[in-house]
């Protein structure tokens, strides 16, 4: 985030930026409003929840609050269903608010409950809409906001991965403002993403998303030791990967792997090992187990599994990210 951040000049006013739409991560709201002192579910809703949500009213024209929803059959909803079982508490006005608020947000069907009851009414016009993610329904709702005529929105969230997509977005959609309530406590910031977008041109912010799904994110696995700073230096020393970040970002078929995977090894050997002259990843490992005594943990990935990182990542980005302003996405399946 920080390699994202330091590319425009650090917002000096730190007065919340005046904005026509506000989009706040559902997820990311529940965890902060905490019941406190509400014994009730109607009590949490009447004196935590709408005074929260009123207060936001007062400042912007429109406000939508964006959550998860995991399909049945979906990987992501196996996922939340191994967190752990316990007796479900039916969420009604007279229920009482349970004592330990994170273990219940943790539970997918009491988060979706909690949603209906909060929420009697779903006036969006973005339905049918089959995102499983907040993180790319999110970026729906701005895209429908700019189709509306708004040109100001803010984004709440503590999700690094929202804040990669609406950098990419704000280069898409070519919006004025679009700023990032990003974190919490201390490190709570406004990210302007619009003004990074215009830092990173075109191109770098069409390949941001690969880069960053490529390097490590919420779906991805990041490279052993290997942080996104290092990844971040790398990239803009070795700008030839650039047009294969953006290729396999879009949509890319079956071919496009091959086509382009001698400049994503030549990436993660530049990774490992800034001064090789080395183009793949397994004479790299070679040259650095045997000639400079590098340590098992610290040698890039085989190319076998490099490639199924490299289609893990493509998955991620180039088809779910890519179709994050399509209503249903049509995804094909993960093979």
């Amino acid at each position: 985030m920080p390699c994202l951040e330091n590319l425009v000049p650090v917002k000096e006013d730190l007065s919340t930026p005046r904005v026509q739409v506000n989009i706040l991560d559902g997820a990311a709201i529940f965890n902060m409003l905490r019941p406190w002192t509400a014994k009730t579910f109607q009590c949490y809703a009447t004196y935590v929840f709408v005074p929260y949500v009123t207060s936001q009213l007062q400042h912007v024209e429109r406000l939508d609050i964006v959550w998860d929803l995991y399909m049945a059959d979906s990987l992501k909803a196996d996922t939340c269903s191994k967190r752990g079982k316990r007796v479900r508490r039916r969420v009604e006005p007279s229920s009482a608010v349970p004592g330990n608020w994170q273990e219940f947000l943790r539970i997918n069907d009491d988060k979706t409950e909690l949603l209906s009851f909060l929420a009697s009414k779903d006036v969006s016009a973005l339905a049918p809409c089959t995102h499983e993610e907040a993180d790319t329904r999110i970026l729906l709702h701005l895209q429908d906001a700019v189709q509306q005529g708004y040109s100001k929105v803010s984004i709440r969230t503590v999700d690094t991965d929202v804040v990669v997509l609406a950098i990419a977005s704000a280069n898409r959609l070519n919006i004025s403002e679009l700023w990032i309530a990003f974190g919490a406590g201390k490190s709570f910031r406004f990210i302007a993403a619009h003004d990074i977008a215009k830092a990173l041109g075109p191109d770098r912010c069409v390949a941001l998303p690969m880069f960053h799904a490529f390097t490590g994110c919420d779906t991805v696995s990041c490279f052993g030791g290997r942080g996104k700073k290092t990844a971040w230096d790398t990239w803009t020393t070795y700008g030839d990967v650039t047009p294969a970040f953006c290729a396999l970002g879009a949509m890319p078929d079956s071919r496009a792997i091959d086509e382009w995977m001698q400049q994503l090894e030549r990436f993660v050997v530049l990774l490992y090992d800034r001064t090789s002259t080395e183009e793949g990843v397994n004479q790299s490992r070679k040259q650095l187990f045997s000639k400079k005594g590098r340590a098992i943990d610290g040698l890039p990935p085989t190319q076998a599994a490099l490639i199924q990182h490299t289609k893990r990542a493509v998955y991620q980005a180039g088809h779910c990210w890519a179709q994050m302003m399509t209503p249903a996405p049509e995804l094909r399946h993960p093979k």
